[in-house]
């Protein structure tokens, strides 16, 4: 199976002092088939079968054809640019097939730092970068609008950039540099161009900027192009001068936020509209035509709604088929009841007909797509060179037909969930037992999965319990079939208990009988060595709890707090740990978990509050814990504070976690995303920690790795999850593929 595979130079001739420095792997996805939200989809017209995807949280991607696989283009980010994994919009020169321009910065946040212009000459395998002044937010509100950033058709010198809350900007060399336009209507900057979510109020700004490519000539720049602000006023602004000066386009609809603007190749341009910018909900929306030599507008919304009513739902995307300018698509956006739906119109929008009710649905590559139906519809590509192929992305991944057009004439769509090499999960906990699976993942969005065979996308957890994320798994160190979860709810999957255990390995699972408070916080939850007895900690629990019986009777603990996170030792059941990231603490427990006291000895001035810190107990001793953090590194102390060993190589880590050990060794294998000098990598070392081999390249880095986990009857294997890209499973020695 071709996949992502890392070769460092490491001759075999070479002494090990010499080759010190790095080790060849090879990595592959854990085969799971999508599981993110791909909020943008475009297809490159110069070239046949050339599709470009963007998504929120897991950087771009390019499709082979050939091979019907995704190609991901931004592995080469590293953990200081893991903001610039969220890809706010994407774009293409409709001339030259190799260019490839990337808007890319995840959040707007005070912690995040700048967006930037990735721009590629050759399809996405090698990159340069402009930093820009302001952020932008791949994974906010309204990511599933655009596209913010386009290039003129007939000058590909020049492009347009709409920014959250900067306003409009320009570049005239290919994307190297970037001037605002200060004539643009403060619209753009208004507080009608923000929007709320659960958390705080997010600036949408300019969604879209359009180019009438008949307002120019091959090689001098377009004259007229529009731009869309998320706003409910006056959002479309026209220039007529190649955006110098802006106007507002007359007659527009208002009362709706505009996300969508696409032109038809007679001129005829198309918009689709919502009363939020999504995605995280619609309430209304509507459907608009716009003939700009007659300056007519017309409703074309497919499904009828009550003027003055809100319909319930939005509309989330159009598209046009760029050989048949009348053949145009849109689909609701957030009509949860019972199901969004997805229209087709042959005649410009005056009739249209439902796709979903005569399509069949081909799940057997990622079988737990049974369980969802398609929602988030923000993008719909048409493919320039076959009418019949569509694709339609969704909150989960991407779909796509090859016969559309059987629609036309009455028979059935076919469609194929198709996210062989997308892999954007968010795994929130990994676990590799010592029996049975040997893989175990905790999923935000998708629950979790128990990966039997890594090539091979499963079902999810069977439930119940179901949630929309679990979020902390343990096992019982001399029990390892007996293992735990504890999960976040959010509808549909509730109510449930919040922790749940299996024992035989999570094929099987059971809520526990009851929880100490109700509430949405997962929480961490550790089972002791012989699973007698299990502690979970929740923030809305107010603090820890201990149970015997899986939840029967809870007995609060005394000496935590509902921020601590915690974890069992592995071979005595009267021992369990927790540590407060936030407070950099650390904290025993030497009486089953009823009690905990803060331990000191070497942590006193090694640990700093909000320093990444990260504890897990050695797989090979009793009383003994692993504690790394940024600016600590990584220490081996017994859980009276007495110190062990220091890592000193390391100067900063991440995260880490064991494998089996080497031949002929006793001592666990040792892997960790870590700072070593000046090069952030992924290291594993087979001598306790004394010495580090890097495991991977500047060329494939994963944004910030978070997770890491030895595999522990495999030695050399690791398993690891990076920025938004899904979970990794290494092997020593390989061969690049392509």
């Amino acid at each position: 199976m071709a996949g992502t595979v890392l070769l460092l130079s490491l001759a075999c001739a070479q002494s090990r002092a010499q080759a010190s420095d790095s080790l060849s792997y090879r990595y592959e996805n854990v085969r799971i088939g999508g599981g993110g939200f791909v909020s943008g989809l475009l297809y490159q017209p110069a070239a046949s079968g050339l599709l470009y995807a963007r998504t929120d949280v897991g950087g771009a991607y390019r499709w082979d054809q050939t091979a019907e696989r995704w190609t991901p283009l931004t592995d080469w980010l590293g953990a200081a640019d893991e903001n610039l994994y969220g890809i706010d919009s994407v774009a293409v020169d409709p001339h030259d097939s190799d260019r490839l321009y990337l808007a890319a910065g995840t959040y707007t946040s005070a912690f995040a730092g700048h967006a930037a212009i990735l721009r590629s000459q050759d399809r996405g395998a090698h990159f340069q970068r402009t930093d820009l002044p302001f952020k932008l937010g791949g994974n906010e509100l309204g990511r599933n609008n655009g596209e913010r950033l386009t290039v003129d058709p007939n000058d590909g010198r020049i492009l347009f950039l709409g920014s959250r809350d900067a306003g409009l900007w320009h570049s005239d060399d290919h994307g190297e540099h970037w001037s605002q336009v200060t004539s643009f209507p403060a619209a753009a900057t208004s507080e009608a161009a923000t929007a709320q979510n659960h958390w705080r109020r997010q600036s949408i700004g300019i969604v879209f900027v359009v180019f009438d490519p008949a307002s120019g000539t091959r090689g001098r720049a377009s004259r007229t192009l529009y731009a869309g602000v998320s706003s409910k006023g006056t959002s479309l602004f026209r220039s007529t001068d190649g955006g110098r000066s802006w106007t507002a386009l007359p007659g527009q609809p208002v009362g709706l936020r505009p996300n969508h603007m696409v032109r038809a190749g007679d001129g005829a341009y198309y918009l689709s509209y919502g009363d939020e910018p999504g995605p995280d909900s619609m309430h209304d929306g509507a459907v608009w035509k716009y003939l700009p030599d007659a300056q007519r507008w017309s409703d074309i919304t497919p499904l009828p709604h009550v003027s003055g009513q809100p319909s319930g739902y939005g509309w989330g995307v159009v598209a046009v088929d760029p050989q048949h300018p009348n053949v145009v698509m849109t689909a609701t956006f957030a009509h949860y009841t019972p199901k969004d739906e997805l229209f087709r119109s042959v005649d410009g929008g005056a009739h249209w007909q439902e796709i979903f009710a005569h399509s069949q649905f081909d799940y057997s590559q990622t079988v737990w797509t049974r369980e969802h139906t398609p929602h988030w519809l923000a993008s719909i590509a048409i493919d320039p060179h076959d009418p019949d192929r569509v694709w339609f992305v969704t909150g989960y991944g991407v779909w796509v037909s090859d016969d559309m057009r059987a629609a036309d004439r009455g028979g059935d769509v076919h469609w194929q969930f198709q996210d062989r090499g997308l892999e954007e999960t968010v795994a929130l906990d990994l676990l590799s037992p010592p029996q049975g699976a040997h893989l175990i993942s905790a999923m935000g969005d998708l629950d979790g999965y128990r990966h039997d065979d890594l090539d091979v996308a499963p079902l999810q957890f069977a439930a119940p319990p179901r949630y929309a994320n679990s979020e902390s798994l343990d096992e019982a160190g001399r029990k390892p079939l007996w293992i735990v979860r504890s999960g976040h709810l959010r509808y549909p999957f509730g109510p449930a208990i919040r922790v749940a255990y299996s024992q035989d390995g999570g094929v099987h699972w059971q809520a526990f009988a009851s929880e100490p408070g109700r509430g949405q916080d997962a929480g961490s939850v550790a089972i002791a060595a012989d699973g007698g007895s299990v502690v979970w900690s929740s923030s809305d629990a107010s603090g820890a709890y201990l149970t015997h019986d899986f939840g029967k009777h809870w007995i609060e603990v005394q000496g935590l707090s509902g921020r601590a996170h915690v974890l069992s030792d592995r071979f005595d059941p009267q021992r369990f740990y927790a540590y407060d990231a936030a407070a950099g603490q650390v904290f025993a427990s030497h009486d089953g978990g009823a009690h905990f006291q803060a331990v000191s000895g070497v942590l006193a001035n090694a640990l700093k509050p909000h320093d990444g810190l990260q504890v897990h107990a050695d797989p090979a001793a009793a009383g003994a814990l692993y504690v790394g953090s940024h600016s600590g590194g990584l220490l081996h102390m017994r859980d009276d504070g007495s110190l062990l060993a220091r890592m000193g190589e390391l100067d900063g880590v991440d995260s880490f976690g064991f494998g089996h050990p080497a031949p002929g060794s006793q001592l666990p294998t040792l892997f960790a995303a870590a700072q070593r000098g000046s090069v952030h990598g992924l290291y594993r070392s087979t001598d306790g920690g004394a010495h580090w081999l890097r495991i991977n390249d500047d060329r494939h880095q994963y944004g910030r790795i978070s997770l890491v986990t030895g595999d522990p009857r495999i030695f050399g294997r690791v398993y690891f999850a990076g920025s938004g890209r899904g979970v990794f499973y290494g092997d020593p020695g390989g061969t690049r593929q392509p």
